[in-house]
Parts: C-alpha cells; structure tokens; sequence
C-alpha cells in the first residue's frame, strides 16, 4: 500500500516535468518568432512595410503562447508561416518600391537625354540658320559687286569707244595736216623752180609774180 502513493507521487512529478518541459519548449518558440518579428519591424528600411501582415503575425504568435499541447504543432506552423509572410511581403514592398524609384529615375534620365538632344537640335538649327543667313549675305554681296563690275566694263566699254572715235578724229585730222604739208612741200618746191627760171632769163623781161599759194 505504500509503494503504491510513491509511484503515483512519482508519476505527478513526470507529468509536471513534461509540462515544463513542453511550456519551456513553448516558451523558446514563441520567444524565437517574437524575436525574428522584431527583428522586421525594428530594420530601418522594412520595418515601415507590411504592417498589416506583421500585425497578423503577431496575432499568430499570441494564439501560439495561448494555444493547448494538442493544438500546439499546428499553431506553430501558423505563427511561423505568418512571420515569414511578413518577412516576404515586407521585401517585396521594398523591392516595388525600389523599382518604381529605378522607374522615375530612367524616366528622368529619358527626360534629360531627350531635353539635351532638343538642345543640340536646336543648336544645330541655329547654326544651320546662321549659315543660311551668312551664305545669303555674302550671295547678295557678290550679286552688288557683279553688278558694280558689269557698270564698271560697261563705262570702260563706253570710255575705250570714246577713246576709239577720238583716236579715228585724230587720225583724220593728222591725215589731213599731212596732206596740207604736201601740198605746202609741192607748193614751195614749185615756187623755188619759178624763181631759179626766172633768175635764168633776160634781165629786159620782167618775171611774173608768183601767185600766193
């Protein structure tokens, strides 16, 4: 009869040894998920992201600490499943927003690319008009002084005929003075061989007078 108490004492303290054990088990696994909770919600670049599934996973968690040894196996793998889909969706929200950041910059990078290369085609215009502009000035400059040329070889045209009519009035008027010498030459000759005939004949005989030329 009294072994009979001790065996039931001693199985009392197995059974409370188990629920130590099992409650300190508990207690590891909910202090492991708390910590890995904390870990997301204290990084200073996820820890602003996914609040709604954080708050779900503390939820899970708490029924966790809370739930019964039968439904304890199925309580933790909720609770670890809905820190893990906080730890994911926390990383995508980053990573959305991380793209949609790359996004705006290559947005941006267009715009400036597109805004240098309007830029340089407006700079291109520019010069092309100044050379346009440049090329019709210089176009109209040597229209003028073509046209100064052609008055110009038209006066030098007009001048060398003036001077060709003068030439021709000169040659005439030379021609002509050398033909009133001549005529002045046969004129003197002819008189010098009156007065030689005269000079030849009687003295009684009066030489006629020459007439004036």
């Amino acid at each position: 009869m009294k072994r009979f108490p001790t065996l039931f004492a001693g199985a009392l303290l197995a059974l409370a040894g188990a629920q130590a054990v099992h409650a300190a088990q508990d207690d590891i696994d909910v202090n492991r998920l708390n910590n890995s909770l904390d870990q997301l919600a204290n990084d200073p670049t996820l820890g602003n992201y996914a609040q709604a599934e954080q708050g779900r996973a503390h939820d899970a968690i708490n029924r966790l600490a809370q739930a019964r040894s039968r439904d304890r196996a199925h309580e933790l793998y909720l609770a670890e499943r809905r820190v893990d889909l906080a730890k994911a969706a926390a990383q995508l929200q980053d990573a959305q927003l991380k793209l949609t950041q790359l996004d705006r910059e290559h947005d941006q990078i267009l715009l400036d690319n597109s805004r240098r290369e309007a830029d340089r085609a407006r700079r291109e215009l520019e010069r092309q008009r100044m050379q346009y502009q440049m090329a019709q000035e210089e176009t109209a400059r040597l229209q003028q002084q073509g046209e100064a040329y052609s008055q110009a070889a038209e006066q030098a045209r007009n001048e060398a005929a003036k001077a060709k009519r003068l030439a021709a009035a000169q040659s005439k008027v030379a021609r002509a003075a050398r033909r009133e010498a001549e005529l002045a030459t046969k004129v003197a000759k002819a008189m010098r061989s009156q007065m030689q005939s005269g000079d030849e004949a009687p003295a009684a005989t009066p030489a006629p007078k020459p007439k004036k030329p």
